[in-house]
Parts: structure tokens; sequence; C-alpha cells
């Protein structure tokens, strides 16, 4: 996705963030500080894309103010609604160590991070997710259509302009060249193609 934005004359940048050790609030202030120091420009516009995780760290990062060189968003995957996942696993001590303590902040419950994010955001976004799935075991605590760790519904959102779905895993979304498409076309308009 990187070179194909790059080709297209995007500057890209790929923030890393150490996602199984702290806390969401710590990790999107990290990640704000990351963006502002490499994109602060006013005169370009930033859009973000994320997968997983990194849809409810732009949330959380903007959710009081929105830069004014805010350009369009395109989550891939995003527990938007939390996930049963955490529900069912938060205890478990191997899911702890995957997940850290951001993943024991995921769940559905009104109080956890992605749900209390409800509120409809200043700038555009679009959700892609799959409804592909490797691993039965989430698959099992998952109701309807998911992919391997986020339902379909609870990735969708109010404040999102317009949702799509694909025949691909969580893991492995961002790697597909419908999906690498799709993205690209969001940020170029707005909206995704569907058929």
């Amino acid at each position: 996705m990187q070179e194909r934005f790059k080709q297209q004359g995007y500057l890209v940048h790929n923030i890393s963030y150490p996602s199984r050790q702290y806390r969401v609030e710590k990790l999107a202030n990290m990640v704000k500080q990351k963006v502002l120091d490499c994109c602060s420009d006013p005169e370009r516009k930033v859009h973000f894309v994320t997968h997983s995780l990194g849809g409810i760290l732009v949330r959380a990062m903007f959710a009081e103010r929105t830069p004014p060189n805010m350009g369009r968003v395109v989550m891939l995957s995003p527990p938007n609604q939390g996930s049963e996942i955490s529900d069912h696993l938060k205890d478990f001590f191997l899911y702890r160590m995957i997940t850290g303590p951001a993943g024991q902040q995921l769940g559905t419950q009104a109080d956890s991070i992605p749900v209390s994010l409800q509120h409809k955001p200043g700038y555009e976004i679009g959700v892609i997710t799959g409804n592909r799935s490797f691993n039965p075991i989430y698959s099992s605590l998952i109701p309807g259509a998911d992919d391997g760790k986020v339902g379909v519904d609870r990735a969708r959102f109010d404040g999102m302009q317009d949702f799509l779905v694909v025949p691909h895993t969580h893991t492995f979304i961002m790697n597909s060249n419908d999906v690498i498409s799709q993205t690209m076309l969001f940020i170029h308009t707005g909206h995704f193609q569907h058929q």
C-alpha cells in the first residue's frame, strides 16, 4: 500500500507504536506527537490509513479537536464498537500478554474506549472490513459475519461516510489489491466503489 501511494505522489509516513505496552490513551498521545513531528505543515492535508487498533487511536487523538490540515481516514478492520473477543478473553493471561493493556480496553461494554468514542468526527472516514476468518475459535465468540477478530457490524459507527465489506481476514486485509485500490479511491474522492 505504501508503494502504491508513493506512486501517486503521496509522502508516506509509517508510524509505529508499542501496541502491547500501553493503554489506548497513552498510545494515542504517542502517535499524535509523531504525527505533529512529521506532518504539521498546514498547507498539506494529512490523510490516515489505519489497521485495527490504529483506527481507534485516530479517533481518540482527534476526539476533542481536529487539526486544520486533517484529510480523510480509511480504517481497515477497526473495532469501532469494540470486539466480543476482548469481552470473552480479557481475563486470560495469554490474551493479556498478546494484546497488552490496550487490548483490555476494546470490549463492547459502554465504558470501553471504542464505545465511548461514538461522537461524530469533523473529518471523513471510510471503513473497510472483512468477512472471512481463519480462526474458528475467535469466530465462534462473535455473532454474525466477522474477519476473525472483529464482527462486521462492530466495525461500523455513525460517524463514517462509507462502509465496505470485502472477502478478507483481519490480519492480512491491507495486503489485498482490491483493498489498496478502494483505500486510494476513498482518499481521493471520499467514497468507495460499490458493486
